[in-house]
């Protein structure tokens, strides 16, 4: 990817086109929707990361994400990922935020299986800082530099066991936190979509 020129007005402009894919759809087809939420901060933008709380009926417990959720009977992606930003992280999307276009689609997986579930990533810009509270999902939200994950040389790998598969995946790790799976796929889509800009 190379040494890619960072700024939010970049990002805007990498995501006006609206390019993304979106999986096929049937009446059947459930739905969560997260948020890759970008703010200007002491060395460029940043980007906003989860630590989900830990739960053994969630299939992503503990993982670092986007903030986020499913959507309701009755509610649009976007209207679901304004909520789930305002419940998990106390940001009013609606008020402190601009939207800035929307990355593709991608398959649930958790751990290891398909979900049946469509996942929508929106990208926000905050217009201006709030203050972040977190609820009884959320162990930590944390602010990423977006020139941290452009950087080839900060990816790593994880080894990744599925009963007696194991298999090495990219990842990113930041201050002892580890971004990995739909989240990491989430970001490569952003930060290719920013390259294309240059």
């Amino acid at each position: 990817m190379g040494r890619v020129s960072l700024d939010v007005a970049r990002v805007r402009a990498a995501l006006a086109g609206g390019r993304f894919t979106e999986l096929p759809r049937t009446a059947e087809t459930r739905f969560a929707a997260v948020a890759a939420v970008l703010a200007d901060g002491p060395t460029g933008p940043e980007l906003l990361f989860i630590r989900r709380a830990e739960h053994p009926e969630d299939p992503w417990s503990g993982h670092m994400a986007f903030p986020g959720g499913r959507v309701e009977p009755g509610e649009t992606p976007v209207e679901a990922v304004r909520r789930e930003v305002l419940e998990e992280v106390g940001l009013d999307l609606d008020h402190d935020a601009a939207a800035l276009g929307r990355l593709s689609d991608l398959a649930a997986i958790g751990r290891g299986r398909p979900m049946g579930l469509v996942i929508v990533p929106f990208v926000f810009e905050l217009t201006r800082r709030a203050e972040l509270v977190t609820n009884h999902e959320v162990e930590e939200a944390v602010w990423v530099p977006l020139s941290f994950l452009a950087e080839r040389a900060n990816r790593s790998s994880l080894a990744w066991r599925q009963g007696p598969t194991e298999i090495t995946l990219p990842c990113y790790r930041w201050q002892g936190r580890v971004i990995w799976g739909l989240t990491f796929a989430m970001v490569d889509e952003l930060l290719e979509r920013i390259a294309g800009e240059e």
